[in-house]
């Protein structure tokens, strides 16, 4: 076998967890597997796998020769791809990191219908609200909400997202509504995300506010949940508090001061931007989750009521 072949099947051993199911996978043998593996650390001069009766798990070394044959092998597939014409339909495995909230709500759906469409792709998805490091961790793509940092990554928009400042009917009966952002300060909001100041930015012509109130959490239905029981002002995504708002759990407040429309981004690693398979799920996402056509206004709306159709031609 090639030094190509048995970086597969080291690579498909870290990835199910053992020489057994790897074999499973591939259908080999357990000791055949075991073997190639011990060639190439042989071959490699460096001990890739620390091997118990009960465990397997890479050296430091072997995590980072993982990663490297990863890209490599993908980088083969795309090539055999591209020279044997197969490339006419995606296939092989995605790995994907994507917020919790936006894929158990949108993402769920679209993952099978995906993968219906593409019998050849295997997707693997890990919902986190931290920010993972793609390179590092070796994930092929990343979803992403709002502002993005600087960064050597690609990232393309795929749907826009409205952002709302929203909270109970409860809570006004206690506290009457801000008018503008500044009072902000004085009202318990609900803090989404980490860090010790959490900054809520409106327009161009308003100031940034920092807020400040005794829950924090760095998910957004945990949010929309505490400002449904009245504990605060939440500034949340339509797609998470659309239903709310909508039922009357939730209704908005500073409709004047809308913060700036931001976006769902894909993002991947530029060594990836020729892959087939990232090119052919980016677009079935923006395709799948681009806002309905605009439907005519009726004659003389209210401002409350052209803000609130704006909203739900948005995701949600």
């Amino acid at each position: 076998m090639s030094q190509l072949d048995d970086m597969r099947l080291f690579v498909a051993t870290l990835d199910t967890g053992s020489f057994t199911a790897a074999a499973d996978r591939l259908g080999l043998s357990k000791q055949f597997i075991s073997r190639r593996v011990m060639a190439l650390e042989e071959q490699l001069g460096a001990r890739l796998l620390v091997r118990t009766t009960r465990h397997l798990r890479p050296t430091d070394l072997g995590r980072a020769y993982a990663e490297q044959a990863r890209r490599i092998l993908q980088q083969v597939e795309e090539l055999d791809q591209a020279i044997t014409g197969a490339g006419q339909s995606a296939r092989g495995r995605l790995r994907i990191t994507a917020p919790m909230s936006f894929g158990t709500m949108h993402l769920s759906p679209l993952l099978a219908q995906f993968l219906a469409a593409y019998p050849q792709v295997a997707i693997e998805l890990d919902l986190s609200d931290r920010t993972v490091d793609l390179l590092g961790e070796g994930y092929d793509l990343a979803i992403r909400i709002g502002a993005l940092a600087d960064s050597s990554m690609i990232a393309r928009s795929i749907a826009p997202v409205d952002l709302v400042l929203c909270c109970s009917p409860g809570y006004l009966a206690r506290r009457p509504a801000p008018t503008t952002p500044a009072e902000l300060t004085t009202h318990e909001c609900l803090l989404y995300g980490h860090g010790p100041h959490v900054e809520w930015v409106f327009g161009k012509l308003t100031a940034p506010v920092t807020v400040r109130g005794r829950y924090r959490a760095n998910n957004g239905e945990l949010m929309r949940d505490a400002a449904i029981q009245g504990l605060g002002i939440a500034r949340l995504p339509t797609f998470i508090v659309g239903q709310a708002l909508h039922s009357g759990a939730l209704v908005t407040v500073l409709d004047d001061y809308r913060p700036p429309v931001t976006a769902v981004h894909a993002v991947y690693p530029q060594h990836r931007q020729s892959s087939l398979l990232i090119h052919t799920f980016v677009e079935f996402l923006r395709a799948e989750l681009a806002p309905p056509p605009t439907r005519p206004a009726p004659a003389s709306p209210s401002p409350a009521r052209s803000r609130s159709a704006r909203r739900e031609a948005r995701l949600r």
